[in-house]
């Protein structure tokens, strides 16, 4: 028969019921307490101490090896020191009592021999206490040496691995096992019980192995069919890193899948290793496109860098010049941030180049706007100098000579260049304010015009009675030629009292929009029949209020203007490709139409102005 030690082959039955007794037995002897089997070996009498100090002798030589002294022993000389110590204590009592002592007097004396006798009883205590803690703690360690080899048993008996190659780890257990002495006596049966469970049913496993082992080829096959099936289904999967991650995973599962039957092995792995690389081939050509078009976002960058190096700053002269190429960069950072990664040996270097670019031009924009302060401080000393002039005429009663200083003042205003913001108000504002002053004062000494005025009225009152007369069922060319005709009459007529112009105004405008909206005449017509009703008003209060509302204009007409601007240029960085670019292509184009229109109803207006300030001069 083999040596089950010496070879991995299964046991046949007979060896594996013979090696099973060998093992009860062994683990039997082995397992019970030592004090079971054995009785304790009493030591050989000594002679019996005839005093104190024959006792406290025989103790000092149990003392010197007091872990290995017989309990018995020391018991027994403490039982005999303290009799012969307690029958000498009664004979001095006696003797005192005897000598005509009271007994309550009597005082116990000093006995060093009683002294030394309890200081070595400490001693061997001690040591005695030191050796069962040690004790303990070594069948502490053993108890948790031996909880760890049933695991291990429980480990073998319960991987499914085959049992007749875990045979030499099983008897390398054992050994562990049988070297292992005590452990704590409250543990011994529930360790033992244990130990017994799992080695009788590793024995019963060698005997099932080797039909569980066809069993277990099945179920692995199966499982491993089942992954080649998920496998080939990546192949579909629209996300091509998803897929290849759970390909991972699967692989990872193959791999800690057990062995199917020999000849099935080369079959379902070659299955699987295809399914495999259809979907690495998939990831590959996902990462190749990624490339290009990684590359082509570094060609768009690269353009955008190359428009902003090619600025050409000696064009740029003006505020409105630098303000529409500042609107013209910032479209770029912003088309800059919709354009993905680049390859990333470039990403940093090509961000690098654009932001060198645009730290260029925004700091050369720095540098003019400081050299275009510097003008504005000359400019803001020449009005200054107009404020400090019309500040000297605001009291003149020369009406006509210095109405035209003025005028010519105002004129001048107008060839200055700009001041910084928070300058330009408060001196506009010191300006204009010393020609509305004396414009009011001027008012006030020519109230021969109020005839003029009411007369002016009356004919206003007449061309209302004209327009709410047209009928509705006039022609709608007819109507709308004979409505700009009253208007263009209405606008002719000088200015009414003050305290009826606000009344007339608006009976005016409310019957005007009723035809408008009838006879559908277009809304600027409309809007700048009714600003030049308001210019009527604000010309009686001097022409420089007409010189007011006309630079309030030209800043409005410059704000649209650069604002179409910016439109106009960030239509030439979008495309209609996709739905979002081509709404936001509709939306940008309505706004540059109305962008449109409004500039030349603006510019319609300023006209409007300026005729009225010719017919005034």
């Amino acid at each position: 028969m083999m040596d089950a030690h010496d070879t991995n082959q299964p046991l046949n039955q007979g060896e594996l019921e013979e090696e099973k007794k060998t093992v009860e037995v062994s683990e039997a002897i082995t397992e019970t307490p030592i004090e079971e089997v054995t009785a304790e070996v009493q030591p050989e009498a000594a002679p019996k101490p005839a005093t104190k100090e024959d006792v406290l002798n025989q103790l000092k030589e149990l003392a010197q090896d007091a872990e290995n002294a017989n309990k018995q022993e020391i018991d027994n000389l403490k039982q005999s020191f303290y009799k012969l110590h307690n029958a000498e204590l009664e004979a001095a009592k006696k003797q005192f009592t005897d000598n005509g002592g009271a007994i309550e007097d009597f005082v116990s004396p000093e006995d060093s021999i009683e002294e030394e006798f309890k200081r070595l009883m400490g001693v061997i205590k001690d040591k005695r206490s030191k050796l069962i803690a040690e004790q303990e703690r070594q069948k502490e360690e053993n108890l948790q040496v031996k909880l760890s080899i049933i695991e291990e048993l429980k480990e073998l008996v319960e991987s499914g691995d085959d049992a007749n190659k875990s045979y030499t780890e099983f008897k390398k257990l054992q050994q562990q096992w049988n070297e292992t002495k005590l452990v704590p006596q409250g543990k011994v049966n529930e360790l033992w019980k244990n130990y017994q469970l799992y080695v009788e049913k590793f024995y019963d496993l060698l005997k099932l192995n080797n039909e569980f082992r066809e069993y277990d080829f099945k179920k692995n096959l199966e499982i491993k069919t089942h992954l080649c099936e998920a496998a080939e289904k990546l192949a579909d999967e629209e996300d091509v890193v998803s897929a290849f991650h759970q390909l991972q995973k699967l692989h990872q599962e193959f791999r800690d899948t057990g062995p199917v039957a020999k000849e099935l092995r080369d079959e379902i792995w070659n299955r699987f290793k295809a399914a495999s690389t259809a979907v690495n081939r998939r990831h590959q050509q996902h990462f190749e496109s990624l490339k290009e078009a990684e590359q082509h976002n570094l060609d768009q960058k690269t353009v955008i860098c190359e428009i902003v190096e090619a600025i050409e700053y000696n064009e740029l002269k003006t505020f409105s010049a630098w303000e529409n190429k500042t609107q013209e960069v910032i479209a770029l950072q912003n088309k800059w941030k919709t354009i993905g990664f680049t390859p990333q040996k470039m990403n940093v270097k090509i961000f690098e180049r654009f932001r060198h670019a645009c730290d260029d031009f925004f700091k050369k924009k720095g540098e003019f706007f400081k050299s275009l302060k510097e003008g504005m401080n000359e400019n803001l000393e020449k009005k200054k100098a107009l404020c400090e002039k019309a500040e000297a005429l605001k009291d003149s009663t020369d009406w006509k000579a210095t109405a035209d200083a003025l005028t010519k003042l105002q004129k001048e205003w107008k060839t200055i260049g700009p001041v910084s913001k928070k300058h330009s108000d408060a001196v506009w504002k010191r300006f204009i304010s010393a020609c509305d002053y004396f414009f009011e004062q001027k008012n006030k000494a020519t109230s021969s015009q109020r005839s003029v005025e009411i007369e002016n009225m009356e004919k206003k009152k007449v061309l209302i009675e004209k327009l709410s007369a047209i009928d509705e069922n006039m022609d709608t060319e007819e109507a709308s030629t004979l409505v700009r005709d009253l208007m263009k009459e209405w606008n002719s007529i000088g200015h009414v009292p003050f305290k009826e112009k606000d009344k007339l105004y608006k009976q005016y405008h409310g019957i005007i929009d009723q035809l408008f909206d009838r006879f559908n005449i277009s809304a600027s017509n409309k809007k700048l029949s009714s600003f030049r009703s308001n210019i009527s008003n604000i010309q009686g209060s001097g022409s420089q209020s007409l010189y007011r509302e006309r630079e309030k204009l030209m800043r409005a007409y410059e704000n649209m203007k650069n604002e179409l601007q910016t439109y106009e240029n960030n239509l030439g960085f979008l495309t209609s490709t996709s739905k979002k670019g081509s709404s936001l292509l509709t939306e940008l184009n309505r706004k540059v139409d109305k962008l449109k229109a409004d500039l030349e109803l603006v510019l319609q207006k300023i006209k409007v102005i300026d005729e009225s300030i010719k017919a005034e001069e």
